[in-house]
């Protein structure tokens, strides 16, 4: 077997299997959960709509923290409702029907899929909108699940 490097001049290392930089990089490998290497492309150019192995501490804790966000709605959803509150979301509304556990179940799934979604794309526009989006949406609605308390209380 001969090395792909003997016929690049200045190369040093023999290559370590084939090369796979044949093709991009997939939206879903093994490397996405273990031992990824890459946490952006390799050129600059290639950011916009690349897809990586290795994310960032900031975009985990943004993810996070929208997480906690949803699980804190859900839980000051049903307190609110529990004091004769209403809930004006239609989709939450219904979720209801299914009972408190089926509601806190279902819309944690939801948001949690909608989350790796987001995570996989984050190189994409449209993933970073929605990723900020709903870091800032949640924060807004905690804040006015708080002043509902301030005003009942």
């Amino acid at each position: 077997m001969t090395d792909r490097l003997e016929s690049v001049p200045g190369a040093s290392a023999p290559a370590r299997g084939p090369d796979r930089r044949q093709q991009p990089t997939r939206r879903l490998s093994r490397f996405s959960f273990f031992g990824g290497r890459r946490r952006l492309p390799r050129r600059g150019g290639e950011r916009e709509g690349s897809f990586v192995d290795r994310y960032s501490l900031r975009l985990w804790f943004l993810l996070l923290w929208v997480a906690l966000m949803n699980v804190g709605d859900s839980y000051f959803t049903l307190v609110h409702l529990q004091s004769g509150g209403v809930e004006l979301n239609p989709v939450a509304a219904a979720l209801l029907g299914t009972g408190r556990w089926g509601f806190v179940f279902i819309k944690s799934t939801l948001i949690g899929l909608a989350l790796c979604v987001l995570c996989i794309h984050k190189n994409f526009f449209l993933a970073k909108v929605g990723i900020w989006t709903a870091a800032g949406s949640y924060t807004l609605l905690f804040l006015y699940h708080l002043s509902l308390f301030r005003i009942s209380g």
